[in-house]
């Protein structure tokens, strides 16, 4: 009697053997999304909380500097991590490995807490270029919406300044989008230059507890951060000449110091500027390390009795030398691409303006080394060395740390302690091939769209 019923035919060894990569490589990568939700975790704690600003600029300088990420890179991951902490559920899918860190990057550029849950449905149901698309159509729908404020923002924008009792400087300002987005971008550049730390610093410390460049126990605020980005705004634009026709020589900051103070910070003599406000010593050796410079001669009554001609400090062609040997800052970990020209003995102790006395440092780290107890010098070699204010030196690129024999077990084991249970069809999307139909969605999706329909 024959019996008849389906022929199975035997899967070929070599293709069971690619679906297993294939599984392994699924798994591993929602492993790695899980681990960079703790990652981001720590970035956003680490930023709060200030740990970068020991040197740096910002948190993605002292992660560009720490972890050897792009800056570009870092900028995002910080961006992320701060998105996230008002973002839970997109958090928590990353850290199951449900999400991909790419769809969590694009779909935190446009999510709000009224948003979220409904982009996470977006983030489980498409590809990652699914998620792009749509983000980009959102953003536009987005973009529609604002138009509409812009007459209204033009007819309210306004700037004052004005001197408050003690001789600070208060400014306000109204500003249209298109021209506060160039501000509040060289802000976020100039904050990042400034306060984020360079490539080859880390904490700066001793025996008296943590300290900052700024000289103070505690990290500088936020608005600190931002006060110190404008006058590097301001600074760069009078370096660069404001336009075409106006050459920063036309502005200028000018400090009355006596020669004795130049010499030794504590002697006694004047040390302002030009309306009379005081500034330290300290302040006033950094200024004359790179400036125009004017000898003034005074009787014993206080009256000028000569007044050299005005020279530069370090000569154009020295300048020229000098940029194009650094090319740029050279404190580690910074290398902005313009700066100021720094005596590493200051002339007026006897240090000549030769190439070799002399390095490119940017303003903020130019007075890191002038007021904040910062050191550089030469070594026989040539090369440059930089120390902490507590003497420990500062490496130009910091030690990778260890690395465990059996990095994807040690993963997986950590994912394992904290309960996460992730397989090969974790961070698998709903997607079936279906043509996606953007317009749709975002009809679907977005509030101002559902509102209007």
């Amino acid at each position: 009697m024959n019996i008849n019923g389906p022929h199975v035919i035997p899967t070929h060894p070599r293709i069971v053997e690619l679906e297993r990569l294939g599984d392994e490589i699924a798994e591993l990568s929602a492993h790695l999304d899980a681990a960079t939700a703790r990652l981001l975790d720590l970035i956003r704690d680490f930023d709060a909380r200030g740990g970068w600003n020991t040197g740096f600029m910002s948190c993605a300088a002292w992660l560009s500097w720490r972890v050897g990420l792009d800056p570009r890179a870092a900028r995002e991951r910080v961006r992320v991590a701060r998105a996230l902490g008002t973002l839970p559920r997109l958090a928590e899918a990353l850290a199951r490995g449900e999400l991909s860190y790419s769809k969590v990057r694009a779909l935190t550029r446009v999510a709000t807490p009224e948003t979220e849950e409904r982009l996470l449905r977006v983030g489980r149901a498409g590809t990652a270029e699914h998620v792009e698309r749509i983000v980009r159509r959102w953003r536009l729908t987005d973009r529609k919406a604002e138009a509409e404020e812009t007459t209204r923002r033009h007819r309210s924008r306004a700037l004052h300044v004005y001197h408050d009792e003690d001789g600070m400087v208060i400014i306000r300002a109204r500003l249209e989008p298109e021209a506060g987005a160039v501000v509040v971008q060289a802000l976020a550049a100039a904050r990042e230059a400034r306060h984020q730390r360079p490539r080859g610093t880390d904490a700066v410390g001793g025996s008296a507890g943590p300290q900052y460049v700024d000289g103070s126990p505690e990290a500088p605020t936020v608005e600190q951060q931002q006060a110190d980005a404008l006058a590097l705004v301001a600074e760069t634009a009078l370096h660069r000449g404001i336009d075409p026709g106006t050459p920063g020589e036309r502005y200028q900051v000018v400090v009355h110091v006596d020669a004795a103070v130049l010499v030794d910070a504590e002697a006694p003599g004047q040390s302002v500027l030009e309306g009379g406000a005081y500034v330290s010593a300290e302040t006033s050796q950094r200024l004359a390390c790179d400036a125009s410079r004017v000898v003034m001669r005074h009787d014993a009554d206080g009256r000028i009795t000569e007044v050299g001609a005005r020279t530069r400090t370090i000569p154009p062609a020295l300048r020229r030398a000098l940029q194009h040997r650094d090319r740029g800052c050279r404190f580690p970990g910074c290398g902005r691409s313009f700066g100021q020209g720094h005596h590493i003995r200051h002339w007026a102790h006897g240090g000549p303006t030769t190439l070799s006395n002399l390095a490119m440092l940017c303003r903020r780290h130019h007075r890191a080394v002038h007021e904040e107890g910062f050191q550089v010098e030469r070594q026989a070699d040539g090369e440059l060395c930089f120390r902490r204010p507590d003497g420990r030196l500062l490496s130009e690129s910091p030690p990778l740390p260890p690395v465990p024999a059996d990095p994807v077990g040690t993963l997986r084991t950590c994912n394992d302690a904290e309960g996460i249970h992730i397989d090969a069809l974790t961070s698998t999307p709903g997607w079936l091939g279906e043509r996606l139909d953007v317009g749709y969605a975002i009809d679907v999706l977005h509030p101002l769209a559902t509102v209007s329909g």
